[in-house]
């Protein structure tokens, strides 16, 4: 059997299989960080980030025949352990040759309906705040710049948006890094905003003045408009939730929902701040934003990573029990939670826990259990003092201790779900002798 590697080996890739396409198979296991077309044999290379993430997908695609555009592919672990510069060749994926900047340049291709500022915010706005954008037509076509407040912010951004496709089929994006060091917006309308200066004009007559970015006024005005835009994490959901829950949703889940943040009420104000809210939510989905109402103490906002997400988030935590308080969780009226000094941001967390491996994640979702799953352990770690850790939480029942490719893990065992709800959100993340361990509900009856 081959060793596995990072890398997978693609074979009867016909040439009307694209980059992308290949993309869409992969990346619900993990990050893509190299792709190579091997155009000539009808084959292609790609690597992912780490090498559990090429595990999960193997496993996964040995029990479901991966099919692209009608045509069957198959896979296995190549005999390369990485990809290089010279393993590309002139076919590979060609980066950027400039340096990451906080200014994306956006080229939009098979652009069927119009795309506005709002659209673009709506699709960039979870990697981060975004300060400016700036839309216009060159020959390449449709393209916009997209200021973000920090570098790492449009790093991500590219990293997770490059080749996706904004409606269904079509509006893919192109993204590339900008040499530009400060975007000029001189109006706030659906071709230029300045996110940062509200009280721009709207420049309602004439033609924009965005000097040396061109004018993209009235563009495709004629073509329907009847697509919804969804956030880009939204865009690979399909594939995650198949390899997460077997081709199916879980039951009471449409995976129609495109509202982004939850109304949380009936809290307890006492005890509850915006990071143990973040423990509890972000067991279904990333986390953007948390903002608790000053003037309705019991009362936050949660602002989702997509639309998938808050309906699980809504589902599994609909009359959930936390600190003696029964949740109401409800959907916001609001699209988002705007950046201020009283909105915890969250997009750049390390403790989100969908930004790798979101099969798993999507495979661990559920309601509140009796019993919490811990990982990333201290080594010699013994129950006593784990229960020792947990124990001001509620009555343990059970305990046990073991370990899955070398790592430390646990399961505890409450008397009921609050204790368990409590437990998690107070010591999610939480530091054990230098070790910060993942807390999760597990779906298991006993030990």
């Amino acid at each position: 059997m081959m060793e596995a590697s990072k890398v997978i080996h693609v074979r009867n890739v016909g040439q009307e299989i694209s980059e992308n396409d290949l993309l869409q198979l992969l990346q619900p296991f993990g990050a893509v960080s190299k792709l190579v077309m091997l155009r000539a044999k009808n084959q292609a290379l790609l690597q992912m980030y780490d090498i559990s993430a090429a595990i999960s997908a193997l496993q996964y695609y040995s029990n479901v025949q991966p099919s692209v555009r009608g045509r069957n592919v198959y896979m296995q672990f190549s005999s390369h352990q990485e990809l290089t510069t010279v393993d590309q060749g002139s076919q590979g994926r060609k980066d950027q040759d400039l340096d990451p900047n906080r200014i994306l340049l956006t080229t939009i291709h098979h652009m069927l309906y119009p795309i506005t500022v709002e659209v673009l915010h709506q699709v960039f706005s979870p990697h981060g705040f975004v300060e400016k954008i700036v839309t216009f037509q060159k020959s390449a076509g449709f393209q916009a710049l997209i200021q973000y407040q920090s570098v790492h912010c449009a790093i991500q951004a590219r990293d997770t948006l490059q080749g996706r496709n904004i409606y269904d089929g079509c509006c893919q994006l192109d993204i590339q890094y900008s040499n530009l060091s400060e975007l000029q917006v001189n109006y706030n309308n659906d071709r230029s905003r300045d996110f940062t200066n509200p009280s721009l004009p709207t420049e309602q007559h004439g033609r924009s003045s965005q000097l040396g970015y061109g004018d993209a006024g009235g563009l495709y005005a004629l073509h329907p408009s009847g697509g919804r835009a969804v956030t880009m994490a939204q865009m690979n959901n399909a594939a995650a939730v198949a390899a997460a829950f077997g081709g199916g949703l879980p039951p009471g889940i449409s995976g129609s929902n495109d509202r982004c943040t939850i109304l949380v009420s009936n809290l307890n104000p006492d005890k509850v701040d915006e990071d143990k809210l973040f423990n509890l939510f972000s067991m279904y989905g990333n986390i953007v934003r948390i903002k608790l109402l000053h003037n309705k103490p019991d009362h936050a906002l949660v602002e989702m990573g997509d639309g998938f997400q808050a309906e699980l988030a809504v589902h599994f935590l609909k009359g959930a029990v936390l600190f003696g308080k029964r949740l109401e969780v409800n959907y916001s009226k609001y699209s988002n939670i705007t950046p201020a000094q009283d909105a915890h941001d969250y997009v750049g967390s390390n403790l989100n826990r969908f930004n790798r491996n979101a099969v798993k994640n999507y495979r661990h979702c559920c309601a509140p259990t009796k019993m919490i799953h811990i990982s990333t352990l201290p080594q010699d770690i013994n129950e006593d003092e784990l229960i020792s850790h947990v124990e001001d939480h509620g009555t343990i029942v059970g305990t046990k201790l073991f370990e899955v490719n070398g790592k430390k893990q646990a399961l505890v065992l409450f008397e009921d779900e609050e204790q368990a709800t409590e437990a998690l959100v107070c010591k999610h993340a939480s530091n054990i002798d230098g070790n910060t361990i993942r807390i999760s509900f597990s779906q298991l009856h006993s030990i």
